[in-house]
């Protein structure tokens, strides 16, 4: 059974600190790229970040650059997703989604307005961030 947890959401002040994990089981982690995105209420699913899992290959989004850091442990199969400076537009679900592809699907992470027709999806977990 393929399972994607994501993990490590909460409360946090602006300008604080998360670090997200997404635990994956079930599939050749790989063959997959791990891509997290978010939901606000009210507005569509964006892209955050991505990673390759072969070759490390990373992929932000602008409003993730300089602020937020994906990483993944193989041997765990488990992808991270640092985020430092957060502030109150951070605030949505994260989600983490897997993608038997290579890693240039990672740019899709960038683009807007699409739809993100992922292999496999978590949860998601809630951040909230407080002014």
């Amino acid at each position: 059974e393929v399972q994607l947890q994501a993990s490590g959401g909460g409360l946090v002040q602006a300008g604080g600190s998360l670090r997200l994990s997404c635990a994956a089981s079930g599939f050749a982690f790989d063959d997959y790229v791990i891509g997290w995105f978010r939901q606000a209420p009210g507005k569509e699913r964006e892209g955050v970040s991505c990673i390759s899992s072969a070759d490390a290959y990373t992929v932000y989004a602008d409003s993730a650059k300089g602020r937020f850091t994906i990483s993944s442990d193989n041997a765990k199969n488990t992808v991270y997703l640092e985020m430092n400076s957060l502030k109150p537009e951070d605030t949505a679900v994260y989600y983490c989604a897997a993608d038997r592809a290579f890693g240039a699907r990672c740019l899709q992470v960038r683009a807007t307005g699409v739809r993100y027709d992922w292999d496999y999806w978590g949860e998601g977990t809630l951040v909230t961030v407080s002014s």
